[in-house]
């Protein structure tokens, strides 16, 4: 099978059979993933190649974030230019993390929408790009519960995936966008930039992550070209929204230059 069949075969699934496909596989391979060119970044049993504080652990299958530190960051090699990034995971009662796959602040959200205060913008919800696109609606699981995660991106589409179903599809070239590429721009993102390592976040919270496999997309790739909405927004969350991107501002400004 070749990548562009597997990158057919994986969009054209139906949404309950991808989230059965990966979760009844955690941290291996299918021959289709080797096929396609996955790696596994991480086996289950240990960290290696992963560089953190001494505040992230393996429990039971699962990196488990267990004290004060900083990001769990994989080293072995950076995020390729185009490609797939699948992974599961989940969070305890009103947790708050994140995946940083570009530099910058460029995150696909992990998040306990229902109790988590983020979790009232949909632009600051889980699987948003955080703080500049919402998904199209909620598709989590309660908090405890794993859920299964994937970002494409090939050119300037970005998309984010939950459980199955395509949340986010950001051509950020797209004129009809300029207003949120400008907000994460703001925040301190650019959408151009490219040649990160993979960053998972501490934000003082527990978190589970498990499962996760990364390609390099080729030329011949095929990706999913259907187009989602974001999800509306109310005016007072929106006035909440431009608040916390003054205070954002204003404490930029004060900080010491370095």
């Amino acid at each position: 099978m070749n990548f562009a069949r597997y990158t057919l075969l994986m969009a054209l699934l139906p949404p309950l059979a991808m989230v059965r496909l990966h979760a009844r596989e955690a941290n291996t391979l299918t021959a289709a993933d080797e096929q396609a060119g996955f790696d596994l970044l991480f086996d289950g049993k240990s960290l290696d190649g992963w560089q953190q504080s001494g505040n992230w652990k393996v429990e039971g299958d699962a990196i488990a974030r267990e004290g004060k530190g900083g990001s769990l960051v994989y080293s072995k090699r950076k995020i390729p230019d185009d490609f797939e990034l699948r992974f599961e995971w989940k969070v305890g009662k009103g947790s708050n993390s994140g995946v940083y796959y570009r530099p910058g602040q460029y995150e696909y959200q992990i998040l306990d929408n229902a109790v988590h205060v983020d979790g009232r913008n949909p632009r600051t919800s889980a699987a948003s790009i955080y703080f500049c696109m919402a998904p199209s609606h909620d598709a989590t699981k309660p908090a405890g519960e794993w859920n299964v995660g994937r970002i494409v991106c090939k050119g300037t589409v970005v998309q984010h995936w939950l459980n199955g179903k395509k949340v986010i599809h950001l051509d950020y070239a797209d004129p009809k966008w300029k207003d949120n590429v400008e907000l994460l721009r703001l925040r301190g993102g650019d959408l151009a930039a490219r040649g990160a390592n993979l960053s998972l976040q501490d934000h003082g919270d527990p978190v589970w992550y498990r499962s996760i496999k990364l390609r390099e997309l080729g030329s011949d790739d095929q990706i999913d070209s259907v187009s989602v909405e974001p999800a509306t927004i109310s005016p007072d969350v929106l006035r909440a929204e431009q608040k916390k991107l003054k205070g954002i501002l204003e404490r930029r400004k004060k900080a010491p230059k370095k």
